[in-house]
């Protein structure tokens, strides 16, 4: 309830919503609060100016090895080395409601009160859609890179446990093609084989110890069905998961679509590389592959009395403001940097020289998939130092 003093200044009513938002979103489920997201980044500075910020790198020495001779003068040829950067974007998102004064003296509650209880939920349902959108953005430009021909060059399709790691052509994905993540047939860990070779071929020698595997309900149940699942929990930022494989997976269940419509694997498929087979799709994710860094937002809660309204009854509007960064590590933005992205732009690509955000399934993918880019490009070197491995399967 809020408190207005004799000269205006409302009181009590901002501060009590930042304290359930602040109680509320300690224990809020979602994949914000899971190891898949770094937080604390000192190279993402969110008191930029502008809606976009940079980090810079140094990329892996390539030395140039002489061997040394007591005969030839010869000058050795001296090791350079390189650096480079990205872009990381800024969104910010808001949320409203408003009430009838006197409503109140009828229904016996404030109209205003359900919002500000709920705010928490809905801010963490936000961020973690965002990440959802952002998974499958990463997912659209690595299917790309190796479907499609990037730069005039076809794609070679996804990783395999022999390819050059470092070669831009193949895309940071497995393609299982018929292959199930769980097959009909088998025993024990055989029944997952190809979703530990996928494992093996997207990370190959540099495969972390753990990392973390979203499913959905029925992927869950297959996993339960062939008794895969470990017995043993792991407890991870207040959350217990469940495991598989002796904890070399930490299971995050969501029902939340991140898959490729039939319209959007054909759109990618039209390119000039390698199809994709499966059609559908389950990410594994390493610890901190998306980084997520609050913005500060000015007046962050504001609120509006219209006395007059409603024959002098009154209304009250109230609005919550909060922004993030949220970017998947060796990745940059290429999309629009003039506005706030939405989570349909996370997963969105240009085509051609058009700044225009389109979905990957749009007219004009279909038309030329191989002038089409994701708005997510990847700058690291090598497709190891990357977190998000995609893998497409039956």
């Amino acid at each position: 309830m809020a408190y207005t003093d004799g000269v205006g200044n409302t009181y009590v009513l901002s501060s009590t919503i930042g304290a359930y938002a602040d109680e509320a979103y300690t224990d809020a489920k979602r994949l914000s609060n899971t190891g898949i997201v770094s937080t604390n980044n000192p190279t993402i500075d969110t008191g930029v100016e502008n809606f976009t910020g940079q980090m810079r790198w140094h990329k892996p020495l390539n030395p140039v090895i002489n061997i040394a001779s007591l005969v030839d003068p010869t000058d050795g040829v001296p090791s350079n080395y390189a650096s480079d950067f990205l872009k990381y974007i800024k969104t910010a998102r808001t949320t409203g409601a408003n009430k009838v004064n006197l409503a109140q003296l009828v229904t016996g509650e404030d109209g205003l009160a359900k919002h500000g209880r709920d705010f928490a939920n809905t801010r963490a349902t936000d961020e973690h859609q965002a990440i959802l959108a952002i998974l499958k953005g990463i997912a659209i430009s690595e299917a790309l890179m190796g479907a499609a021909a990037q730069s005039g060059v076809a794609g070679l399709g996804g990783q395999t446990f022999d390819n050059d790691p470092t070669v831009r052509a193949y895309g940071m994905y497995v393609d299982l093609g018929a292959g199930k993540l769980v097959e009909d047939a088998g025993v024990g860990a055989a029944r997952v084989e190809g979703l530990i070779n996928a494992f093996g071929m997207g990370f190959k020698d540099y495969e972390p110890p753990y990392a973390y595997i979203i499913l959905d309900p029925s992927a869950l149940a297959s996993f339960r069905s062939a008794n895969l699942i470990d017995s043993d929990r792991v407890t991870d930022a207040s959350i217990d998961f469940e495991t598989i494989l002796s904890g070399k997976f930490r299971i995050i269940q969501s029902r939340a679509n991140g898959q490729f419509t039939p319209a959007e694997l054909a759109a990618i498929n039209g390119g000039g590389g390698v199809n994709i087979v499966g059609t559908k799709v389950t990410y594994i994710v390493l610890p901190g592959a998306i980084a997520m860094e609050p913005l500060t937002i000015p007046e962050p809660v504001g609120i509006e009395k219209t006395e007059a309204s409603y024959h002098g009854g009154g209304s009250t509007e109230i609005w919550y403001r909060w922004g993030y960064v949220a970017h998947p590590v060796g990745y940059n933005w290429r999309g629009v940097d003039t506005k706030f992205p939405s989570n349909l732009d996370y997963k969105g690509v240009t085509v051609g020289a058009s700044e225009t955000i389109v979905p990957v399934s749009d007219a004009t993918v279909v038309a030329a998939p191989d002038t089409a880019d994701s708005v997510w490009e990847r700058k690291s070197s090598s497709a190891l130092s990357l977190g998000i491995l995609p893998i497409f399967h039956s």
